[in-house]
Order: C-alpha cells, then sequence, then structure tokens
C-alpha cells in the first residue's frame, strides 16, 4: 500500500496543535532549476505541504500574480511531463513532505489520464487539484488517479450549494481546498468572513482536514483561519515575493516570507538545518 503524506502530515499538525501551512508556487518560474532549490527551502522554513502549479496558457481561476508566474513559465515551454520531472526529484530530497500539483484540465486530458496518473504516482505525487474541473465531471480522472493512490483534492467556495458540498465531501480524500471568497487568487487585506460560514458548512459534511486558500497573505490570517481550519493555503503573497525577488536573493526572500507565515523565526529556520 503507498504511504499516505497527505494523511502523516496533518496528524502531525493536530498532534502538535498547530496551524497547518500549505504554499503555492508555479512550476518553472521563474526557471526550472529555482523550483528544486525553492521546494525544500520552503519545507524547511516551515512549510507543512507544496502545491506545484502546472503553467498554462490560460489560468482563469488566477489574479494577476500567478497569472504572470504561469506566463513566464510557459514561455520556457515547461510541460507537464517536467512538471512531473521536478516532483521525481524533489521527493528524494523531502521524502515525507506531500507534493501536490495544481493545474488545470486542459492539458492532463492531453496527456492521457491512465498516463498521468500512471506517472504521478511514479514520480511521488501525493495529489491533484485539477482546478477548473466541477465535481459532476471528474469522475474518470478520479477513477484513475484512484487506481494510482494519487488523491484528488476538491475545491468548495461560499457559492457551492449544500447538494455539491455534501457530494464533493462523500468522494473526498486527503484534504478539501476552501476557496473563502468568489473571483480570483490574490493576496487580500483581510480574510473574507464567507469563508468562515463555508467552513461551518462543509464542517457538518465531514471530518477530513479543511484547508482555506485565496487571500491569505500574512501569518495573522493564517492563525485567524486555523482557529476553525487545518491550514491556511498561500499562493499569491509568495509568488509576488518571488516576482519581484532577485534570482539570487530569491530563495532568501521566499523563505524569510514563509517563515513568518509558519511563525518560525529566521534563527530557528538556521539552527534546523
Amino acid at each position: 500500500m503507498s504511504r499516505d503524506r497527505i494523511k502523516e502530515t496533518f496528524d502531525a499538525i493536530a498532534q502538535q496543535g498547530r496551524p497547518g501551512l500549505i504554499v503555492f508556487i508555479t512550476a518553472g518560474h521563474p526557471d526550472r532549476e529555482a523550483t528544486l532549490e525553492l521546494v525544500p527551502a520552503l519545507v524547511e522554513a516551515g512549510a507543512d505541504a507544496v502545491e506545484i502549479g502546472i503553467p498554462f496558457s490560460d489560468p482563469l481561476a488566477e489574479g494577476p500574480v500567478i497569472q504572470e508566474s504561469s506566463f513566464l513559465a510557459v514561455q520556457q515551454q515547461v510541460s507537464l511531463q517536467e512538471c512531473l520531472g521536478m516532483v521525481a526529484q524533489l521527493r528524494d530530497i523531502v521524502p515525507d513532505t506531500p507534493l501536490i500539483l495544481m493545474g488545470y484540465y486542459n492539458p492532463i486530458y492531453n496527456y492521457g489520464l491512465s498516463r498521468f496518473a500512471h506517472e504521478a504516482q511514479q514520480a511521488g505525487v501525493d495529489a491533484l487539484i485539477p482546478v477548473d474541473l466541477p465535481h459532476a465531471e471528474v469522475r474518470p480522472l478520479a477513477r484513475e488517479c484512484a487506481d494510482h493512490s494519487v488523491h484528488i483534492i476538491y475545491l468548495l467556495a461560499p457559492t457551492s450549494t449544500d447538494e455539491s458540498i455534501e457530494a464533493v465531501c462523500t468522494d473526498a480524500g486527503g484534504f478539501i481546498y476552501l476557496v473563502s471568497l468568489t473571483g480570483v487568487t490574490g493576496a487580500r487585506e483581510q480574510v473574507s468572513e464567507r469563508g468562515f460560514d463555508l467552513l461551518d458548512r462543509v464542517r457538518a459534511h465531514t471530518d477530513l482536514p479543511l484547508a482555506v486558500g485565496f487571500g491569505i497573505s500574512n501569518r495573522q490570517h493564517v492563525e485567524r483561519v486555523c482557529e476553525q481550519a487545518e491550514a491556511a493555503i498561500v499562493g499569491s503573497a509568495l509568488v509576488r515575493v518571488m516576482l519581484e525577488s532577485p534570482r539570487d536573493e530569491l530563495v532568501e526572500r521566499a523563505s524569510r516570507l514563509v517563515s513568518e507565515l509558519a511563525g518560525k523565526s529566521i534563527a530557528a529556520v538556521g539552527e534546523s538545518a
């Protein structure tokens, strides 16, 4: 039986009684080597899991920050196959950390669902978040992924009906991704109260860990969200730092932000190395 790193990680978070932190980066941004450098550094800085975005030409759920990172990676022709290869390389470096691919359905469909699921398992992918694939249409992909021990992580939003929440909770594995607001990704000043209403609605249907994303950009947001959720997801705030950093300071600046989000000091991060 394959190892379930997601369950192990959330069990450890619960045992330690602390907020969980999941971070997002775009594969191949600003370059391929940066992804291989960043992931281990972000894990050391306090990330419990890493979402690795598959670059796509039309990332319709993303705000301008993640759109730009995806555009830059697409310009370098970073492919789905390369994303799987990056995970395979990273798996040996961060053997215990959940690595989650996040992307749009078109590249996966064109790659071939069976081929994707098989190669994802071989690479050590723990889960897939198919951003634009409705739950009603996910079954063929979910079946292939289940056969290869790759979780499908479903998204629910404040606009989700009670019927769709119940259906997703019935099929879900790993954790459930709660979108805290309507609209696209991007850092906000405050966490949307609609996200907390959604947490209550979803919690009534499942004991799975709940992770909240969209708009989270600082430690206060992480702590506030994790009063009710098991983890916070940070994407745009981290990608913005990466976009604004000189290449030779990229890993240091990104790690500093993640350590702040995780409530760890830079000194403590250095001592754990």
